[in-house]
C-alpha cells in the first residue's frame, strides 16, 4: 500500500500534512544505535498536536541478554525506564528514563539486527498490538537516499534492512525523514549525489520538502536535554550523529568535537543539520537499485554480504564537490 500523497501548501508543510489524517504514528529509528534519537523533535511536535506516538529503534544492543518478560513478541522488545541489564550501553533505555523524567509515555520498542523478513514480522506485531496508522523511519544523516550506485554508501546495512522491511507493510502511510544533513561525510558520503537523489524523488513525487528545527522552540530544547543526557549516561560511546545535530540546532558552527570518537576528523557543524527532509517510503525504496536482493535475508551478515557483491557489480557515479 503506498502512502497517498498530501495537499502541497507553504502554510502547512507536508511532512506534517502526510500525518494529519493518521491517529497512531510509529517514530523509528532506522539505522540502529541512537537513531531514534534523531526523531524525538518530530515525535514531540506529533504528540503536542494530540496524535498517538509511539517510539521504536533498530538496536545495536545485546538484547538477548534482557529478561523474558521484556519480550513483547520474537523481536520485539518493550523497553521500560525499568528494564533491567546492559547497563553500559543501552540507548533505547537511556530514552526511556528520559522520557519518564519528563512525564512522557517511556516504553520504547527495541528491534534486534536480523535480516528483512524477521524484521518486517516484527514491525507487523507492533503495528498491529499498538494500532499504528502511520510509520515514519528516521534516518541520522541521509545515507538511507542512496540508490546504490553512488560513490560510497556510508553505513547502508541497518538502514537498508530498515526500509526494506517497512515496504512490506500494509500501513497507510509509510515515510522517511533524515536529520543531520552532511554527517556521513564522515563515512565517505557524497553530498552532492544526496541532494541529485533529493532531485529524483522530488520529480517523481516522493518529496516532502525540508524542515528546520528552530533552536529556541519546544522540540529544540527537549532534544538537546535528551542528547545531553544520553552522553552522560553514555560517556565512552555517545552517540556522534546527535551531537553533531544537537549543536547545530543551538547554533553551533564549524569543526567542533564534542567526544574522542571524532579526534583526527574534520567536522563542519552548520544549520543544514537542523533540517528534516522528509519522503515518501515507498517511492524511496522503488527507486533502489538492490533492495530486492534483501527480501528474503533472515540475518543481516546476508544483508552486508549481499550489499557487497551488488557494489561489485554496479558501475559507481562520479562523485562531484559541491560548488558553493
Amino acid at each position: 500500500m503506498e502512502s497517498p500523497r498530501p495537499i502541497s501548501s507553504l502554510t502547512v508543510p507536508p511532512l506534517f500534512g502526510a500525518l494529519a489524517g493518521s491517529s497512531g504514528v510509529l517514530i523509528a529509528g532506522a539505522g540502529g544505535g541512537f537513531d531514534v534519537y534523531a526523531g524525538l523533535p518530530l515525535a514531540i511536535a506529533l504528540r503536542d498536536a494530540g496524535k498517538r506516538v509511539h517510539l521504536a529503534n533498530l538496536s545495536f544492543s545485546q538484547l538477548e541478554l534482557l529478561d523474558l518478560d521484556v519480550w513483547l513478541a520474537e523481536n520485539v522488545a518493550a523497553v521500560t525506564p525499568k528494564t533491567a541489564g546492559l547497563d553500559d550501553y543501552f540507548p533505547e533505555r537511556t530514552l526511556a528514563r528520559w522520557l519518564a523524567e519528563q512525564n512522557l509515555p517511556d516504553t520504547v520498542y527495541a528491534f534486534p539486527r536480523t535480516g528483512v523478513r524477521p524484521l518486517r514480522a516484527a514491525y507487523r506485531h507492533l503495528v498491529d498490538h499498538l494500532g499504528i496508522d502511520a510509520v515514519v523511519l528516521v534516518d541520522g544523516g541521509t545515507d538511507i537516499l542512496l540508490r546504490g550506485d553512488e560513490s560510497g554508501l556510508g553505513t547502508p546495512v541497518e538502514d537498508m534492512t530498515s526500509l526494506a522491511a517497512v515496504t512490506g507493510l500494509a500501513v497507510p502511510v509509510k515515510l522517511v525523514s533524515c536529520l543531520g544533513f552532511g554527517i556521513d561525510a564522515y563515512h565517505g558520503v557524497n553530498h552532492t549525489q544526496v541532494l541529485e537523489n533529493i532531485a529524483a524523488l522530488d520529480r517523481e513525487g516522493g518529496y516532502l520538502g525540508a524542515l528546520s528545527i528552530p533552536g529556541n522552540s519546544r522540540e529544540a530544547v527537549l532534544y538537546r536535554d535528551a542528547v545531553a543526557a544520553a552522553q552522560a549516561a553514555t560517556p565512552l560511546r555517545p552517540s556522534i550523529v546527535n551531537g553533531q545535530i544537537a549543536a547545530a540546532i543551538r547554533g553551533d558552527f564549524g569543526d567542533l568535537h564534542f567526544t574522542r570518537r571524532t579526534r583526527g576528523s574534520s567536522l563542519l557543524i552548520n544549520p543544514l543539520m537542523a533540517i528534516y527532509f522528509s519522503f515518501q517510503l515507498d517511492v524511496l525504496a522503488r527507486r533502489s537499485l538492490y533492495l530486492d536482493r534483501l527480501e528474503d535475508t533472515v540475518g543481516m551478515r546476508q544483508v552486508a554480504s549481499r550489499i557487497e557483491k551488488f557494489r561489485e557489480e554496479v558501475a559507481h557515479r562520479t562523485p562531484r564537490a559541491f560548488p558553493h
